[in-house]
């Protein structure tokens, strides 16, 4: 059986959907299953640091390989909202997975069975973290999702009652909650070398707390500072990720690095040297890296309100998202040499083997499997 997967994130994104798609489909070529082949589609090769990051094995469509400009944006718009189906029916896909909650227009019609995974539905819980124009038509897209698609992979079980509650109880039956897998770098050692290089190469304090994510509005960094401001005076705030006018808000606070641009190579030493990961987050889908700093070593705090208590499990620490002192207390709780945590830290690195890449990967699998078998 032949399965098309939408690669245009996996070729694109460093961070959040990028590392979904890479970290799936390394996985699903691992597990050598000879019944199914991978060929991936973007409208064109992306970034060669990024394709670079995938196992050989599968094969690469991209039509627009070196088209740039205006014109060429428009075309490349097109062939992955319509235009790629004549691709995927010339190439005998049976199955195509959209990887960030979009299928392309026709799907159905083309006799190609659809699976599409959604992350979160955070535009319409909370609209107004976005910009009117994106609403609308990230609301056209996972409507017009839910049309094309055959079955839906939730990322989570607050995700799978979101779709259910916003897109319609019709589609219940339809919905499979598969977790995210973490890259195996994260639970590797990092030798002391590398650790010295990287902190040097980026000025890290001896101690600090860890955030990676966008530093943007709803990630809600501010709450971390706040608190890191009533920990000792050499505890220090480090957030990794793309910079929003937001983070304009943070730097009043002394004791808050934020880091940008970072390279995926650095990013398991980072974890490796902080002392403690903080994840904010008003709202999420599940919040891979909580799940990446626990595979680190690291303990984790983080905000309630979504689905994060399902990312940390319940050995890592929960606190409103509006609560300053309460955030303070359980990043103390969580520093170096504080009571429990060592062992906190250990029955959190149990906890998340549910996600490992393997078990992940077969579950996906057999979701092709099954709509292979029944489009025959």
């Amino acid at each position: 059986m032949r399965v098309g997967i939408d690669a245009k994130r996996i070729v694109r994104n460093a961070t959040g959907l990028g590392s979904y798609g890479r970290t799936l489909v390394n996985d699903l070529m691992r597990t050598g299953c000879e019944d199914i082949e991978l060929r991936l589609y973007a409208p064109d090769e992306g970034c060669a640091e990024l394709r670079e990051q995938l196992i050989e094995g599968q094969t690469f469509c991209c039509p627009y390989e070196r088209s740039h400009g205006p014109l060429a944006a428009i075309r490349k718009a097109w062939w992955r909202s319509k235009g790629i189906v004549s691709d995927l029916k010339r190439d005998g896909v049976t199955v195509y997975h959209g990887l960030s909650g979009e299928l392309p227009v026709g799907l159905r019609k083309a006799g190609i069975r659809g699976v599409v995974t959604i992350h979160d539905l955070i535009f319409l819980r909370h609209p107004e973290y976005y910009h009117w124009a994106d609403t609308k038509i990230y609301v056209w897209k996972f409507r017009q999702a839910l049309c094309e698609a055959d079955h839906i992979i939730a990322i989570s079980e607050r995700t799978r009652q979101d779709i259910i509650e916003l897109g319609g109880e019709a589609y219940s039956d339809h919905i499979s909650v598969i977790y995210q897998s973490y890259s195996p770098r994260f639970s590797a050692t990092v030798s002391d070398e590398r650790l010295r290089a990287v902190r040097q190469q980026y000025q890290l304090p001896s101690r600090y707390v860890l955030n990676v994510g966008t530093i943007e509005r709803r990630k809600n960094l501010a709450l971390a500072a706040e608190a890191i401001d009533l920990l000792p005076q050499d505890v220090h705030l480090v957030a990794v990720g793309r910079q929003t006018p937001y983070a304009d808000e943070l730097v009043r606070h002394e004791r808050i690095h934020l880091l940008s641009g970072v390279p995926d190579q650095d990013l398991a030493a980072i974890y490796a040297l902080a002392e403690a990961f903080v994840y904010p987050s008003r709202y999420e889908g599940f919040g891979i890296p909580i799940i990446e700093a626990i595979a680190a070593g690291l303990p984790v705090v983080a905000c309630t309100g979504s689905c994060l208590e399902e990312a940390g499990g319940p050995d890592s620490l929960y606190v409103d998202p509006d609560d300053v002192i309460g955030m303070a207390e359980a990043l103390k709780m969580s520093l170096r040499g504080s009571r429990g945590r060592d062992e906190r830290i250990r029955r959190s690195r149990a906890y998340i083997k549910r996600f490992e890449g393997n078990d992940v990967a077969e579950q996906v699998l057999e979701v092709y499997r099954q709509l292979g078998r029944s489009s025959t």
